[in-house]
């Protein structure tokens, strides 16, 4: 220690905050914990939706999107529909049903009993009438190798795709005629592209 030497004790001086500063700092307070709590409530929202929209999704409106142009001009490739889960459908419906690990779209043409002809230009009659099809718009045989007249058997349909010339469907024993433990659903709607959304006819 240097003698001689002069201590400077140094007065800090602190100063107590005013009421403004202290009730700022409370609402910063209150508001973190209003954020956090908000934010806590919305994921878990937004998870309560998102679990109940995949299990709608599962179990009563499966989504497809559609490969393919068997069934154009109604549905195009790489549209999204959605289906109704269920097993009650009638002709002129447009089906999904699982087909060698994969899902085919086709429409009802005719239910179990009845007798399909189609004759050389693509007409289709079903029990000797012939069939309105306004949502094709070019008819054609396609590849068909069964015999015709052709009865549905007991507890399937007949199912056709709108392209004619190119779909693969009841026509073609390769696909045969559909069971109803087959069908994913009917289609309701497309739901995709956002402009051509719609219910399906």
């Amino acid at each position: 220690m240097i003698q001689g030497s002069r201590m400077k004790k140094r007065q800090i001086e602190v100063e107590a905050p005013t009421l403004e500063q202290l009730e700022a700092e409370l609402k910063k307070e209150q508001y973190k914990r209003n954020y956090g709590r908000v934010l806590r409530s919305t994921i878990f929202s937004l998870l309560v939706v998102a679990a109940a929209s995949v299990l709608i999704a599962v179990l009563l409106l499966p989504v497809l999107q559609i490969n393919g142009t068997s069934m154009t001009e109604t549905l195009q490739d790489g549209n999204i529909v959605v289906a109704l889960n269920s097993k009650k459908f009638s002709t002129g419906d447009v089906i999904a049903f699982y087909y060698n690990n994969n899902i085919l779209v086709k429409r009802v043409i005719a239910a179990a009993g009845d007798w399909v002809d189609i004759d050389e230009e693509g007409n289709v009659y079903v029990n000797g009438e012939l069939l309105e099809e306004p949502y094709i718009s070019e008819k054609a045989l396609g590849d068909c190798n069964i015999t015709l007249p052709y009865q549905v058997p007991d507890g399937k349909c007949f199912v056709m795709g709108d392209h004619r010339a190119t779909s693969i469907d009841s026509r073609n024993t390769a696909v045969g005629c559909i069971s109803d433990g087959v069908v994913v659903g009917r289609i309701l709607l497309r739901v995709w592209p956002l402009e051509e959304a719609g219910f399906i006819n």
